[in-house]
């Protein structure tokens, strides 16, 4: 903005320092904290809201995912979860329903539909409240 008596080059002088700035501070608060490690003890506390999901979960995914040993990542760890999240949710849950590594196909859990183990890989994925 232009006031009077200024030349109008001052003003987008100004304008351009401030620039920078103002694009530095709108990112401020808004980007969330770098993902932490989980221990399984802090893995294993981890229970879906939905009590559908807490029993399947329960009864099938907790066993492994709750165990670092199993080479499984461990529910609620976004360090482990991330880069496979990268690769989206239609190959994760593809990944359950044919099993990968160790995990049988459908993640040992006979009782889930597809619905159920996209609702599961989102919590375990820690996405649940996304």
């Amino acid at each position: 903005m232009v006031r009077l008596g200024q030349h109008p080059a001052q003003g987008m002088f100004a304008a351009a320092l401030l620039a920078p700035a103002l694009l530095a501070l709108a990112g401020c608060g808004h980007s969330a904290p770098p993902a932490k490690p989980l221990t399984e003890a802090q893995s294993a506390a981890l229970t879906p809201a939905d009590p559908h999901l807490a029993e399947l979960y329960g009864a099938s995914c907790k066993a492994c995912h709750t165990v670092r040993a199993s080479t499984a990542p461990l529910t609620g760890d976004r360090t482990l979860w991330d880069a496979r999240w990268s690769k989206g949710p239609d190959a994760l849950l593809a990944s359950a329903i044919q099993g990968k590594g160790a995990m049988p196909a459908g993640g040992q859990c006979l009782a889930c539909t597809p619905d159920d183990l996209k609702a599961l890989i989102r919590f375990m994925a820690g996405r649940e409240k996304e």
